[in-house]
């Protein structure tokens, strides 16, 4: 089990990552809350999607967001280390994303 320190610095990695990569213009105008669950830890980062980007990272008390993610902390650093896929995350169960469907179409271009 990954520490609250570790999935902080993972999160604001996956940030990071983001805005390298940002650069679509398709991304522009896609603002959402957004929360990650970590079941294991029983804790709650929310932020905000803005345009591709990840901004605003902070421990939450509720996981109320337009996007809700929700994983263990181990696949958090998975995810964001590159050694585990978000689409085969979400298809086995390892990944739970609560979204709209115009959003669930909008996270596959940015994620």
């Amino acid at each position: 089990m990954a520490t609250e320190q570790q999935c902080e610095q993972a999160l604001h990695a996956l940030a990071d990552r983001l805005a390298a990569n940002n650069g679509s213009v398709r991304n522009a105008g896609f603002d959402r809350t957004l929360s990650c669950s970590l079941r294991d830890l029983g804790i709650v980062y929310a932020g905000r999607l803005k345009d591709g980007h990840l901004i605003d990272i902070a421990r939450a008390e509720s996981r109320e967001a337009k996007v809700r993610l929700t994983m263990t902390s181990d696949d958090l650093l998975a995810l964001v280390d590159g050694g585990l896929k978000m689409s085969s995350a979400w298809a086995t169960g390892r990944v739970k994303v609560e979204a709209g469907v115009r959003d669930l179409l909008k996270l596959r271009s940015i994620f």
